[in-house]
C-alpha cells in the first residue's frame, strides 16, 4: 500500500457539508471547502449546513442532516461527501454506512490536493509520509468485512491478519520516509550555512494570496503561477535586489490554510525550516478576498506551530488592484497601519515595499548576529 491514492478523482460528484458557527454566514461557511473540492477535481452538486450545536459523536452530523444529504445525493447522483471538519475513523465509517457514499474529511481532501501538486522528489516524500500517517489509524474499516469470516473465541479472521500485515508495511514505509526526509533536512541545513553571508527573506501567507506572483515581480523569476489553491509546494529561492548594491535571498514557500493537517505540517519540516530561520517574513495577504483577518490568524497559527511566530514580520496586502470597494481598502489601512499595500500585477507599491524591507533588515542587523550565528552582510 502507498500513501499516494487520490481520494477525489476528477469528475466525481460531491456534496459538501459543514457546521455554521456563531457569527458566520451561510454563504461563507463552505466557500473554502468548495474551492478545495474544485481544486481536487470534484464536481460540487450541493451543500448542506448544520447549525452549530451538540455534535453527534457516532456520525458527527445529526440524523436530519444525514437524511437531507441522502435525498440530495440521490437527486444529484453524488458519489462523495466532503466534510469541512476532521472525522474520526469511526465517524467516517458510520457516515458511509448511513449514506452509501464515500466520505472524505477536510484533512483527507487537503492531502489529496498536495499529492496532485507534488512535483519534486522531496515534495512527494513529504506528502506520502503525511498521507500514510493519516491512513494508518483508518485501516480497520477496510478489512472489517473479512475479519468476520474467522470470528469466534480462539480464532483469528483472515481480515485481521491482513490488517496486521498492512499496518506493518505502512509503519516500515513511514520509518523509511522519515530517514530519507532527515537526510533532506541535513542537506538544507548545509545549504543554509553556505548562505549566511546574505540576509534571508521568506514569503508566507494563505494559499492563493499571490505569493508566487509577487515573488516573480520582486526577483524577475518565472516560478509557476496559477489561480488555484496550493499551486506550488516546493520552496524556491532567488536573489532579491532590495536596493542599489544591497541584495537578499528571497524564498517563496508553500501556502497555508486554516486547519492545516498536523501530519502535513510535520512532514514539511524541511521546507518550513526556511521560514523558521528567515531574517524577515513577508506575510502576504489577499486584500481582495473575503475574511483577510481570518486568513492572517490562520497563518499566525501555523507560524506559531513551527516556532516562527517571533521572527520579524511585515504584513503585505497584495492584489489591491482587484479591490473594487475603496472603503474596504481604507478599512484595511486603518486596521493595519504598519502594513504595506501592493499589487504584484500592476507593480504598484513595490518600490515602497523594497524600502520597508531594507529598513527592517537594517534595523535587525543593528541588533547584532542572530542566535544561529548568521550574519547580515547583505543589508548593512
Amino acid at each position: 500500500m502507498t500513501g499516494r491514492r487520490r481520494v477525489a478523482p476528477r469528475g466525481e460528484r460531491a456534496i459538501l457539508a459543514g457546521l455554521v458557527r456563531r457569527g458566520g454566514s451561510d454563504a461563507q461557511t463552505l466557500a473554502e471547502l468548495k474551492l478545495l473540492a474544485e481544486t481536487a477535481g470534484a464536481d460540487v452538486r450541493g451543500e448542506v449546513h448544520q447549525r452549530r450545536g451538540p455534535v453527534r459523536s457516532p456520525t458527527f452530523l445529526s440524523k436530519g442532516k444525514i437524511d437531507e444529504i441522502r435525498v440530495l445525493g440521490a437527486e444529484e447522483g453524488a458519489t462523495l461527501l466532503l466534510l469541512d471538519e476532521d472525522l474520526s475513523p469511526a465517524q467516517s465509517r458510520n457516515l458511509e454506512d448511513a449514506l452509501k457514499l464515500r466520505v472524505i474529511d477536510r484533512s483527507g481532501l487537503i492531502l489529496d490536493i498536495f499529492a496532485r501538486r507534488a512535483r519534486t522528489r522531496e515534495a512527494r516524500l513529504q506528502v506520502e509520509l503525511a498521507q500514510l500517517e493519516y491512513v494508518l489509524p483508518r485501516l480497520t474499516r477496510m478489512w472489517e468485512h473479512l475479519s468476520r469470516l474467522g470470528g469466534g473465541i480462539g480464532t483469528r479472521g483472515p481480515g485481521e491478519t491482513q490488517l496486521e500485515v498492512d499496518r506493518r508495511r505502512i509503519r516500515e514505509r513511514i520509518a523509511k520516509l522519515k530517514r530519507e526526509l532527515e537526510r533532506v533536512v541535513k542537506e538544507r541545513r548545509v545549504q543554509r550555512r553556505g548562505r549566511r553571508a546574505c540576509s534571508r527573506v521568506s514569503l508566507v501567507g494563505y494559499t492563493n494570496a499571490g505569493k508566487s506572483t509577487l515573488f516573480n515581480a520582486l526577483t524577475r523569476a518565472h516560478v509557476y503561477v496559477e489561480d488555484q489553491l496550493f499551486a506550488t509546494l516546493d520552496p524556491t529561492t532567488r536573489v532579491f535586489a532590495v536596493d542599489r548594491g544591497v541584495s537578499s535571498l528571497l524564498t517563496d514557500t508553500v501556502g497555508f490554510i486554516r486547519k492545516l493537517p498536523p501530519h502535513l505540517v510535520a512532514s514539511f519540516r524541511a521546507t518550513l525550516e526556511e521560514v523558521a530561520e528567515a531574517d524577515l517574513l513577508l506575510h502576504i495577504v489577499d486584500a481582495s478576498g473575503p475574511g483577510p483577518d481570518a486568513h492572517i490568524h490562520a497563518v499566525d497559527t501555523v507560524l506559531e506551530s513551527i516556532g516562527a511566530i517571533e521572527r520579524p514580520r511585515l504584513l503585505v496586502f497584495n492584489k489591491i488592484d482587484a479591490v473594487e470597494d475603496e472603503v474596504t481598502l481604507m478599512g484595511l489601512r486603518a486596521r493595519h497601519p504598519g502594513a504595506a499595500f501592493v499589487s504584484a500585477i500592476t507593480r504598484e507599491g513595490l518600490a515602497a515595499l523594497r524600502e520597508r524591507v531594507l529598513g527592517t533588515l537594517r534595523e535587525s542587523s543593528a541588533h547584532g548576529p542572530r542566535p544561529d550565528g548568521a550574519g547580515r552582510a547583505a543589508a548593512p
